[in-house]
């Protein structure tokens, strides 16, 4: 059975990874969320990981960050295991 600290690290994980995505592109949350066709207040809270981001969420901030989804997903894998 998968431990709720490990799904916490790697959820800790992404929301780094995905701070760091929009930093490293000089990006406002504002501007990602209206890429992306969601809140400001929501990528605030995915990042700060007061919220899980849904499938469809986490496709469309990819899309309007220019980065494969896979690419942020396995970020956040390696950072949670170490």
């Amino acid at each position: 059975m998968l431990k709720d600290s490990v799904v916490k690290a790697f959820c800790v994980s992404f929301s780094k990874a995905l701070k760091t995505e929009r930093e490293k592109k000089k990006l406002s949350m504002n501007a990602v969320a209206q890429m992306a066709g969601i809140s400001q207040q929501m990528v605030s809270y995915i990042e700060r990981g007061m919220r899980s981001p849904s499938l469809e969420t986490l496709y469309r901030l990819s899309h309007a960050l220019e980065i494969n989804p896979w690419v942020l997903i396995q970020r956040a894998a390696r950072e949670s295991e170490d």
